[in-house]
């Protein structure tokens, strides 16, 4: 008995990172996929009406950020999870320069339409799951890094928080694959925060946005679980202070005042 062949739309959506996708409870039916397609179409125009209408005032340290791609070929973008919209708009913005971003979508069923999304995008999908560690994840990582030179933006505090609590996953890669850590943040004069785990951070049409970009950071290899915990702690301390710093080239683009 011979298997049905897989439609092309599944073959562009399989597991570029695992060498195989877990099967959930759901499947793929026509229907479903059909949903997603109109869904995908939804999300890529909300999207890019957000990254039309918002100006980018400013972008500090994207030029170390540009020396640092030429140099290393790819490396581990962070930014906090409440800054996805404008975290994938900075990296995106690096691709003229050689930066093949990837983004981790889940290998299950719901994470076809995000896939989509990301395809959509222009950047490289990585399906597997954030949660899933062990050898075989770094092995595969090391692999998506390293070898096909793709750049995997990583939300440290994700993808279930708690808020602004940098995980272990980055510091990890940047030891074993010897690739540089590009913290990021986002400042927007005008935003609306939802009440999620994440605080999420939707700047409104027509707001001026900061896109800062820190200094590259190379982790030691041989860390020991104190020091890594406080490799974390330090990573988690640059991004706050990456924060401030995106906030105040807005405040100063905008011409605000000190007011003394």
């Amino acid at each position: 008995m011979t298997q049905d062949p897989v439609p092309p739309e599944q073959q562009e959506l399989r597991n570029t990172l695992y060498r195989k996708v877990k099967r959930g409870r759901r499947e793929l039916t026509p229907a479903r996929m059909l949903v997603y397609r109109v869904a995908v179409v939804v999300a890529w125009w909300l999207v890019r009406f957000f990254w039309a209408t918002c100006r980018i005032q400013c972008r500090p340290g994207f030029e170390r950020a540009v020396v640092a791609v030429r140099e290393s070929k790819s490396l581990i973008p962070v930014y906090w999870h409440q800054h996805l919209l404008f975290g994938a708009r900075a990296l995106l913005d690096l691709r003229d320069d050689g930066l093949k971003v990837g983004f981790l979508i889940s290998a299950s069923v719901d994470g076809t339409a995000p896939a989509m999304l990301v395809q959509r995008v222009g950047a490289h999908v990585i399906r597997g799951s954030s949660t899933h560690t062990g050898a075989r994840a770094l092995r595969d990582y090391y692999e998506t890094i390293v070898k096909q030179q793709i750049s995997p933006a990583i939300t440290p505090d994700g993808p279930r928080g708690p808020l602004h609590e940098f995980k272990p996953g980055a510091v990890m890669l940047a030891q074993l694959t010897g690739k540089p850590i590009l913290p990021i943040s986002i400042a927007a004069s005008r935003t609306w925060r939802f009440r999620t785990w994440d605080r999420f951070e939707l700047p409104l049409p027509f707001s001026r946005i900061a896109i800062a970009y820190g200094e590259p950071v190379r982790m030691p290899r041989g860390l020991d679980a104190d020091s890594l915990a406080c490799m974390q702690a330090e990573m988690g301390r640059k991004l706050q202070e990456l924060q401030a710093e995106a906030r105040e080239a807005l405040r100063r683009g905008l011409g605000i005042g000190d007011g003394g």
